[in-house]
């Protein structure tokens, strides 16, 4: 490592000294000491303190400054910032630490390791000064050769086999085989990496992850590594993004054999797609048990890019008009909801707007009932063209729809169908909820948003309905208002203004509330066979408000106080006849049937599906009777 003086500044940012090496304020001397193990003393301590009692302060670096004049620091000792300039193209963190343990470090695995501008850690134990950046990275340490290692995952090119785990021992039977999927709560929402910032002067900055899935924790780590904001926010997405993949774990049980496996090792498991990592190997009751994580062999280039951000002064900007939308959302997958859920979408047409505080009004009330505030600006925008039918629960290459933003500082991105396949860019168009991955701007705050996925959250019954002027809200937690609702506002028009600082008249919105998230979702798959007799079979498939993710593959749990559904033969708008059933699946009887025609005439008849929720029927399931 070599010392640079080159460039200095105190506290209140004043420059001290120049490119040019000129001191910026008057001095009598400056001397700069680099820490050599023959440094010299100073002579103004020896002068000080005596030739024999002076220190030379040797492994240790230091400047002085002789006579220098305190009135441009406010008659006080400035606090200095010092560059040490070490190795230009950086240090293997396995230098690091060799350095820091004071015994070689070893890097085991396919990737290369993680290479740093700087470092600076602490804490009593290399534990303690390694733990954070070893987290960042998701490396483990290991041993390998009787030396201390870590690893990134070494692929071994080991493939377990089911057949061969341990099934018994001592004749009591063993689980060779227990795969677990951790709920997605686990996985914090939001990441941060605070880190080292060469471009804010080596300040912490801060860089952050965030995923769209249901959850609300947040995770900071304390990454002591010098990194661009750059590499902070693609180590953060990263790190998430491990986080999600490593939800999944097997626990398995095995012979001798699997001892030649170490924690680190990267190997396949016949039957099971992708890789596992040795995240843990004991040895146990004469078994060896090995903990297995889901593993990717190569890390994914994160898609976003970070900003080190600078100093930014508030801008004397007028605040505008605040334009309101009221989103009612569909069941969330998470959470059996007992009363409409309701969110306010807030923005100006403005750049200066901020925030507004939020009222309710209700008919024949004598004063409006304050709800809070909006949250930060919301991008919501106006349907310019209307939005054609399609395909549900896939990609809709066909269909586009234009949208027109309230604020002009608002912007839409496009994102990668990975992104797209993990809940990216998810809004509600009308009352749809849909996601897109083309966002192209054709105008002034207007895109044509293109690659959808139609009909989120059972709302394809949507995707005949769309208009033109229809309201696009962007569904951001962080940038929607909850509003309290309850069980008897379902049927009620919900009238809501706001008031801002530059609305000269309240800003407001209105929409009938239906209760969509506190009733099942219609089925689905419908399916009429007719028998021999002339009567036809009837079978569907339910679906429910708790079951948005197929996570282990079986039936999605009810979500209701019993499974009850309503069929009803309708013709021409007329209801013919109406029954329940407690299964998914029902009996059209001939003679039912027959009876039904005759009252039908002309018209043709379907058989509507509802299934009967705790607070009410869901939306209808057309069978059409041929």
């Amino acid at each position: 490592m070599r010392c640079s003086e080159t460039a200095r500044r105190d506290s209140v940012g004043g420059a001290l000294r120049g490119s040019a090496g000129d001191f910026k304020a008057p001095l009598g001397a400056f001397r700069f000491h680099g820490g050599g193990e023959d440094q010299p003393v100073d002579p103004l301590i020896a002068a000080a303190v005596g030739t024999g009692r002076a220190p030379a302060h040797r492994g240790c670096a230091y400047a002085l400054f002789e006579d220098l004049q305190l009135a441009d620091f406010g008659n006080r000792i400035p606090s200095l910032t010092f560059e040490l300039i070490a190795d230009s193209d950086g240090v293997d963190l396995a230098d690091i630490l060799t350095d820091l343990a004071g015994d070689p470090i070893m890097f085991m695995g396919d990737e290369a390791p993680p290479r740093l501008a700087g470092f600076a850690g602490e804490g009593d134990d290399l534990r303690a000064a390694s733990e954070a950046i070893v987290t960042a990275y998701g490396l483990q340490w290991r041993e390998q050769d009787g030396q201390l290692a870590l690893t990134a995952g070494a692929q071994t090119g080991a493939v377990l086999d089911p057949a061969g785990a341990l099934r018994a021992l001592d004749g009591a039977k063993e689980a060779p085989f227990l795969k677990r999927r951790a709920p997605i709560e686990t996985v914090p929402v939001r990441l941060a990496i605070r880190h080292h910032d060469p471009a804010r002067d080596y300040q912490i900055g801060i860089q952050t992850a965030e995923r769209p899935q249901p959850g609300t924790g947040t995770v900071e780590i304390d990454c002591p590594a010098v990194l661009a904001a750059v590499e902070a926010r693609q180590l953060a997405d990263r790190s998430l993004r491990r986080a999600l993949r490593r939800r999944m774990s097997i626990r398995w049980s095995a012979g001798w054999s699997a001892l030649a496996l170490a924690i680190g090792d990267v190997v396949s498991i016949d039957g099971e797609p992708g890789h596992w990592l040795v995240e843990g190997r004991d040895w146990e009751d004469m078994a060896v048990r090995l903990t297995l994580r889901a593993h990717s062999l190569a890390s994914r280039q994160a898609g976003t890019t970070g900003d080190s951000g600078a100093p930014v002064l508030e801008s004397d900007l007028a605040q505008g008009p605040t334009r309101l939308a009221i989103v009612e959302l569909p069941p969330d997958g998470v959470s059996l909801a007992t009363a409409p859920i309701v969110q306010i979408a807030a923005t100006g047409e403005d750049a200066g707007w901020r925030r507004a505080a939020l009222f309710r009004f209700r008919e024949g009330a004598d004063a409006a009932e304050s709800i809070g505030r909006t949250a930060p600006r919301a991008t919501i925008g106006t349907a310019a063209t209307i939005l054609a039918d399609g395909p549900p629960w896939r990609l809709d290459r066909r269909n586009a729809v234009e949208v027109q933003l309230d604020n002009g500082g608002d912007a839409l991105t496009s994102v990668t169908d990975s992104q797209l396949f993990e809940g990216a860019n998810l809004a509600m168009l009308g009352e749809e909820m849909l996601q897109f991955g083309l966002a192209e701007p054709i105008g002034p705050a207007r895109y044509r948003l293109s690659r959808l996925i139609r009909g989120w959250h059972g709302t394809e019954w949507a995707g005949a309905n769309h208009g033109a002027g229809e309201r696009f809200v962007l569904i951001d937690p962080t940038r929607l208002a909850s509003m309290q609702a309850t069980a008897g506002d379902v049927g009620a028009v919900l009238d809501v203004r706001a008031v801002g600082s530059g609305d000269a008249v309240p800003a407001a919105a209105q929409r009938t509330l239906d209760g969509r998230g506190m009733v099942p979702p219609s089925p689905v798959h419908g399916r009429v066979d007719i028998l021999p007799d002339g009567g036809r079979s009837l079978r569907w498939i339910r679906r429910s408000r708790l079951g948005w993710g197929w996570a282990n593959g079986s039936d999605a749990p009810l979500g209701e106080e019993r499974e009850r559904y309503l069929l009803s033969a309708v013709a021409g708008g007329i209801v013919l006849r109406s029954w329940e059933t407690v299964a998914p699946m029902a009996l059209y009887a001939a003679s039912d049937l027959a009876d039904d025609l005759a009252r039908a005439g002309a018209a043709a008849i379907a058989i509507e599906v509802r299934q009967l929720g705790t607070f009410g029927p869901g939306r209808p399931l057309l069978l059409p009777i041929h």
